[in-house]
């Protein structure tokens, strides 16, 4: 049986075309989620389990971060999870995660463990810098997928994007065949680069620490003009 999973007004914007704002928080803050939303964000991205390299960030476990997300599920906004590294929630943490308000996660596709696809939560398996083709094409085949093009070296975090960028940013959407495909913002995403990106059919950018820091003024002054670039953009 082919499974399914909930119709959600995220997911029917991140197909629709809509191009919503995705912000992956650089910790884990109320006010800085709240700062996210107040500036255009539609949903939010947390962690668990995980060292994030962009911001030196350490991410616990899901009992340690649990307080935060029961706070951050009161919001009521759309919630993603990047579930971890090696070490990932147990089929009971992900029941309880779902029952959170958490209606996807995402992991690097080299992470993906099998129960982790038995939960109510939607994939999202990102590619790496070095996945191959066959990793794009195991990933299409999970029922109900997307895909985070997590595919810049980490010495090129934080430049400019280039040409080159969205070319390859294109061309895994090509491949992907309908598959939606999220770009996280490795390169410093601009207002300006809102429309190349989505020319290229990208379903929505998810903006991180490099772009959005991690004050509630830095969110709000980087998501305010990419979210209203976006709007002009529709």
């Amino acid at each position: 049986m082919t499974k399914t999973y909930p119709e959600t007004p995220l997911h029917r914007a991140i197909t629709s075309g809509e191009f919503p704002v995705i912000v992956s928080l650089a910790r884990h803050d109320i006010d800085l989620a709240k700062a996210a939303l107040d500036a255009g964000a539609t949903a939010l991205k947390t962690h668990l389990n995980a060292y994030h390299r962009a911001t030196g960030t350490t991410f616990g476990s899901f009992a340690e971060e649990r307080p935060f997300y029961e706070a951050l599920s009161k919001l009521g906004a759309p919630l993603l999870l990047m579930a971890g590294q090696e070490t990932v929630p147990s089929a009971e943490e992900m029941e309880a995660l779902a029952d959170l308000g958490f209606e996807g996660f995402n992991v690097y596709f080299a992470h993906l463990q099998p129960h982790l696809l038995q939960s109510r939560l939607r994939p999202m398996p990102a590619l790496s810098s070095d996945s191959t083709p066959e990793d794009l094409e195991r990933i299409i085949a999970l029922p109900g997928a997307m895909v985070e093009a997590s595919i810049i070296e980490f010495s090129g975090y934080g430049q400019p994007m280039t040409d080159a960028d969205v070319t390859r940013y294109g061309e895994i959407v090509k491949a992907a065949a309908g598959i939606p495909v999220i770009a996280p913002s490795q390169r410093k995403f601009t207002p300006a680069d809102m429309p190349r990106l989505r020319a290229a059919g990208i379903a929505a950018p998810l903006l991180g620490a490099i772009v959005t820091g991690d004050t509630t003024a830095s969110m709000q002054a980087a998501v305010a003009p990419i979210a209203a670039a976006i709007a002009a953009d529709r």
